[in-house]
């Protein structure tokens, strides 16, 4: 990182691993960094740079906050508390809603677990949906457990460790895969009835269910439906919770405040489509949830730090007073990503999408071997014309006829780190493609991200169809190039 401003060397603290930069490459194992590129990134769906306008941002907010380097506790909570006064705003939520900042979106599933935990004599219930298609960690911090070789605090763990006071209580988990073995989108009907077994069955071992709904997976599906969501709901009343899995932050604010009043927990996070750099996490906490919630477990002192949970939040005594400037600062440079693309007009939001996925298919899927990956079910047309134009800023590329065809995953690895010697960084690929001799197939990534949007928003018609045009049209050409070596 030599060479780096403080502003970036700050933002790499106050997390674990993944958000360290290497020394030789000065980026992270996402190949990116919190510092603007000239690289050109279409990796929302990974992991994104910083804009210019989000780090003049945040070199700004530091310089009134922390011109030293060094920030209280004191500051610290009250910028937090700003934060969740301007997340309110920029959803526009209830104010009676919880907001949770965590140090990533991994993080976030300790926060369902602690709104659960002592519901039920047996424990919880995790029933996770589509495993395949969230964060890898996820695995174990859906079962209370470490998830990494340190955390935030820079607490040493163990992953797969029991996290004190709440791993060691009876945490469950089942997944629900999203796509059945060939690949393909399994309807919001079949994953439904699975949800509906499992809770059955956790409800006869006298364990409370944590459902999770899928709001933008990584490749974009959205199961169950509301329908069915609202169906599992009437049939369990408050002896089920529901946690939103929005952490691709590819969600309106009409679906966040549906969620919510619905009783669900919403997650998010500020380093996907927002367009923050990585990592951070906020969890939206309807009230009922959040009063009726226990005292937080003693391992969240390894994990978690007092502000970052509302002062009245039972158990917040026991996290540790001091700050994360890290954080904050990323934090910062999301929200003010948030509110920039939020003071669009639906329209003009809209414009921007269509005129993307139309270049995506007239330069990519039209000239090379690539093909789209479907974010619904096979053959539910209805579903793909009503699709929410959110979940149109990511494509998926299916690129196994890619290099004379039968390309793998490992390819799509590769491709995805050969790519940046052509100045281009796409998200990482996804077991979403079966290929006949039973491999993964290559798949990558290619997503809008909120600050792009709003830039992308300034330019005339035919302006926006030819850049967007002259982007997909490099990537195509590099795409055949990395394919080609292979």
């Amino acid at each position: 990182m030599n060479g780096d401003s403080v502003a970036t060397s700050l933002m790499t603290s106050g997390g674990d691993a993944r958000i360290v930069l290497r020394r030789d490459t000065g980026l992270n194992r996402y190949f990116s960094a919190p510092r603007p590129s000239q690289v050109l990134a279409y990796a929302s769906s990974t992991a994104n740079d910083i804009s210019v306008a989000a780090f003049a941002h945040v070199e700004q907010t530091l310089r009134e906050i922390a011109p030293d380097g060094e920030l209280s506790s004191g500051d610290y909570a009250v910028r937090l508390d700003d934060l969740r006064e301007r997340i309110r705003r920029a959803y526009e939520i209830p104010q009676d809603v919880g907001v949770v900042f965590a140090p990533s979106g991994t993080d976030l599933e300790y926060v369902g677990l602690a709104c659960t935990a002592g519901m039920a004599a047996g424990g919880t219930h995790n029933v996770l949906t589509g495993a395949e298609e969230v964060g890898s960690g996820c695995i174990h911090s859906a079962y209370g457990q470490y998830f990494a070789d340190s955390t935030a605090l820079g607490v040493k763990t163990v992953p797969g460790d029991p996290v004190p006071g709440l791993g060691e209580t009876h945490v469950e988990m089942i997944d629900i895969p999203v796509r059945d073995p060939t690949g393909r989108a399994r309807p919001s009907a079949e994953i439904t009835g699975a949800i509906r077994a499992a809770t059955a069955h956790a409800r006869s071992a006298d364990r409370h269910p944590l459902v999770h709904v899928v709001h933008g997976s990584k490749t974009g599906l959205i199961v169950p439906t509301s329908g069915d969501l609202d169906q599992l709901r009437g049939e369990a009343g408050d002896e089920i919770t529901f946690v939103v899995d929005a952490c691709q932050a590819r969600i309106t604010s009409a679906a966040i405040n549906d969620y919510l009043r619905r009783g669900a927990i919403v997650f998010l996070t500020g380093s996907k489509f927002m367009g923050g750099p990585p990592f951070s996490g906020m969890a939206l906490v309807p009230k009922q949830l959040a009063q009726r919630a226990p005292k937080l477990p003693e391992g969240f002192a390894t994990i978690f730090r007092r502000a970052e949970w509302s002062a009245d939040w039972p158990g917040a005594e026991r996290l540790a007073d001091t700050p994360n400037l890290g954080l904050l600062l990323r934090l910062e440079a999301s929200i003010f990503e948030l509110e920039r693309f939020q003071q669009l007009r639906a329209d003009q939001a809209s414009r921007v999408i269509l005129a993307f996925h139309h270049a995506v298919r007239s330069e990519i899927i039209e000239h090379t071997a690539a093909r789209r990956v479907a974010p619904y079910p096979p053959g539910e047309k209805e579903t793909a014309d009503n699709h929410p134009i959110e979940m149109r800023t990511l494509s998926t590329l299916d690129l196994s006829g890619l290099g004379g065809g039968g390309a793998t995953f490992e390819d799509a690895q590769r491709w995805h780190h050969e790519l940046l010697g052509h100045g281009i960084r796409l998200g990482q690929p996804v077991k979403c493609v079966k290929l006949e001799d039973g491999r993964w197939g290559a798949t990558l990534r290619v997503g809008l991200s909120m600050p792009m949007v709003v830039e992308k928003a300034k330019l005339a018609d035919d302006s926006l169809a030819l850049s967007f045009a002259a982007d997909m049209r490099k990537i195509a050409e590099a795409l055949k190039a990395v394919a080609g070596n292979s």
